[in-house]
């Protein structure tokens, strides 16, 4: 999908619900660091661990926990493969610097071959093997949780919870969401709130699954027009046409967004088993 069909509002003014005010983003503010203190408290572990990708997500997380836990409390794993850009790698580095956090780079390149070089039949499949990447990290932040005695701090906000945009057993293998409350567009308000440098909160999203991916494109969707249909009819009480109306969209983006969530409703909850009368 080319950047001109990626949908979005246009002219159209994001509802106003999804903005918050001053007082609203430093009482988020307070919750959200008593949250990761709390977690890291109730696991009695040593501090937390956190995937730093150069990305809004994992930059705020970042902010947020050194505010809650101190730079000492926080260990930051920056882990590049061949799909990153060196800018997004630079700029991990960066909020890590910039913050007084210890991190380690650790390439996932060789980890990522080796599970293709595993499987008999091999694989270009992007999305399989961006998965595997996104698995990777998951796994590394765990085995340096697991030696440090630390908890994983997850990225995620609610517009990914809420349309799956996550790997299942990958970016979600985590302990905790500090930011899951959070619509993206909140992502970035509180980001700007905190004083995060204004290159970081406006650059564009990106899972590095594979080269050249973002997340709008692979969507079909700016976060934007997500984030007003998801307030007003995922969460909210219009319906799909009055949704398209108020937002001046196609019926198209409503349903592009209905799939989505309806799609990865798996994602959200545990794993199935046969039910027993027992049980």
């Amino acid at each position: 999908m080319s950047e001109s069909e990626v949908q979005s509002l246009g002219e159209t003014e994001v509802p106003i619900e999804l903005d918050l005010s001053e007082p609203e983003l430093e009482a988020r503010r307070e919750r959200i660091t008593e949250f990761i203190a709390s977690a890291v408290d109730d696991a009695g572990a040593e501090g937390a661990v956190l995937g730093l990708s150069g990305g809004i997500d994992s930059t705020l997380t970042a902010y947020l926990a050194v505010e809650a836990l101190g730079a000492d409390g926080l260990r930051g794993l920056v882990m590049p493969s061949e799909v990153n850009t060196d800018e997004n790698m630079s700029d991990a580095e960066r909020v890590a610097e910039d913050l007084g956090i210890e991190y380690d780079v650790i390439g996932i390149g060789p980890i990522v071959e080796a599970f293709a070089d595993a499987y008999p039949e091999g694989t270009d499949d992007r999305m399989a093997l961006g998965n595997v990447r996104v698995r990777a990290r998951g796994v590394l932040n765990y085995f340096v949780a697991n030696a440090e005695s630390r908890i994983v701090l997850g990225t995620g906000n609610r517009s990914e919870a809420l349309t799956g945009y996550f790997t299942k057993y990958g970016d979600q293998a985590v302990d905790c969401n500090p930011i899951g409350n959070l619509y993206k567009r909140q992502v970035r308000q509180l980001a700007h709130h905190l004083g995060v440098p204004e290159d970081l909160v406006t650059k564009d999203p990106s899972a590095e699954m594979w080269e050249g991916q973002t997340d709008e494109e692979e969507m079909g969707l700016t976060y934007d027009l997500l984030d007003a249909i998801l307030v007003l009819h995922v969460d909210g009480p219009l319906s799909a046409s009055a949704t398209a109306e108020t937002l001046g969209v196609s019926a198209d983006s409503i349903g592009r967004v209905e799939e989505l969530v309806a799609r990865s409703r798996h994602k959200r909850s545990m794993p199935p088993a046969p039910e027993d009368d027992w049980f």
